[in-house]
């Protein structure tokens, strides 16, 4: 009985994945497991998505229900969630996720004041809490009746980690932590307005996640090394990464402009003053950079940083667009001829890299990093030679960096040679984290 039971278990390949964001969820977050489990299906994984059927989304992009591999088993459970009482009560009707709200632009109301510090307090680790106990209820039942290989659980949100580990409590299950962010060291976690009583409870279960896991999974080295001062537990780095065949069938005319674009959310963390000086410079020094320059914002926008961009006389080189689907999106990332990537200037912000990184490596154009200059992002950026980082503080650099830029642009073309990318695959690295579930005992 002993030897059919090792041979079941090793003819089990199914995998329950633990996530918030799922289609037609818009943004970074989702892609990260809706291009893994694609890609572990490959690799000969069952993975069953267990996710809320009605989830606060900051938008939708029905473009990603087409992403959804077929034969996979979806379930999908309704959620409480109180930002509705938020958005009563500030007259806010626009839908913000996780930690989100606290990271608004610097004008708030009493009221957003307050809801941040009631979110800090109450609603711990954050505003899913209230899905934890009947999920775990749920997938206890469920668990029982349809074994798993392993389960995987991703955050932020980190309540979803408190599944697992209830899970794994109960059930003795093997479980991999997956953070796309870190928790008590996320940029805005200072934001919180935490009592003592909070923050040693958000640490409590932060310790309680890593010492319990069976494996932790990190987008880079700095989340890396955190972790492993808090667990003896294996901690691998599974960055974010890209598909190949999403850019090969993109086909678009590099912009004629001089045009540096961003895609994605900015919010006031990331308002990139040392970009704003040095393109003021360039108009002022440089001539016909002005009449060349184009600056291409393409989402969410705080409006700190149009703020920021007109008191640097840059508004009329400004292109504003608003949310466009994922298809579109990566266009603007093909035909520019920068792409801007922007870290959150916070203490953390040497740990920071986000999905976008690897979307930009794909795209095939050079990719300008504001943000530190030892940092995460800067590393990849020069073992791949895709770009150049220029320090939160560096003007000088910023400059001259730009002025090569540019020059390259007046003699008909700036050049990218990029190595060394195939190892940010997406399917690259769901062979490694396939290699991980394999090794869990």
């Amino acid at each position: 009985m002993l030897h059919l039971g090792v041979n079941l278990e090793q003819q089990n390949k199914k995998l329950l994945i633990i996530t918030y964001y799922w289609p037609p969820s818009g943004g970074i977050a989702v892609q990260r497991w809706l291009k893994f489990t694609k890609h572990l299906k490959q690799l000969g994984w069952e993975p069953i998505v267990y996710t809320p059927s009605n989830p606060e989304l900051q938008y939708e992009d029905p473009t990603t229900l087409k992403e959804i591999p077929e034969g996979i088993e979806i379930i999908k459970k309704p959620i409480f969630e109180p930002y509705t009482f938020y958005q009563f009560f500030t007259g806010n009707r626009k839908k913000e996720t996780g930690f989100g709200f606290a990271q608004q632009s610097k004008k708030k109301s009493f009221f957003h004041e307050l809801f941040v510090w009631i979110r800090g307090n109450f609603f711990i680790p954050d505003a899913r809490m209230f899905w934890i106990r009947p999920s775990v209820r749920f997938l206890t039942e469920y668990l029982k009746k349809n074994p798993v290989k392993a389960v995987i659980t991703t955050g932020p949100p980190h309540s979803m980690h408190l599944i697992g580990l209830k899970l794994k409590n109960n059930l003795g299950l093997r479980w991999i932590a997956d953070f796309r962010d870190p928790w008590t060291n996320i940029d805005f976690y200072r934001e919180l307005k935490l009592t003592k009583w909070a923050d040693d409870r958000h640490h409590r279960l932060e310790k309680r996640v890593l010492q319990t896991a069976d494996a932790v999974l990190v987008v880079s080295t700095d989340i890396k090394k955190e972790f492993e001062a808090k667990t003896t537990k294996p901690v691998y780095i599974i960055t974010n990464g890209f598909d190949p065949e999403e850019f090969e069938e993109i086909h678009v005319d590099i912009d004629e402009k001089f045009v540096l674009t961003h895609v994605g959310t900015l919010p006031p963390s990331r308002n990139p003053i040392v970009l704003w000086k040095c393109l003021q410079h360039l108009c002022e020094n440089i001539p016909n950079f002005r009449n060349d320059l184009i600056i291409r914002l393409v989402g969410k926008v705080d409006s700190e940083i149009l703020k920021s961009v007109k008191e640097f006389g840059l508004e009329k080189q400004l292109e504003l667009i608003s949310f466009v689907p994922r298809k579109e999106a990566l266009k603007f990332q093909k035909s520019t001829q920068i792409n801007l990537l922007i870290v959150n200037n916070t203490p953390n912000s040497a740990g920071i890299m986000t999905g976008k990184l690897f979307e930009y490596l794909a795209a095939g154009r050079f990719i300008l990093g504001i943000g530190p200059e030892d940092g995460d992002m800067s590393r990849v950026l020069n073992e791949t030679k895709a770009g150049m980082t220029i320090g939160f503080e560096n003007v000088d650099k910023g400059i001259e960096i730009l002025a090569e830029l540019y020059k390259s642009y007046k003699n008909g073309k700036i050049t990218v040679q990029t190595d060394s990318i195939q190892k940010y695959s997406r399917s690259f690295l769901a062979k490694e984290i396939s290699e991980i579930i394999n090794k869990l005992s």
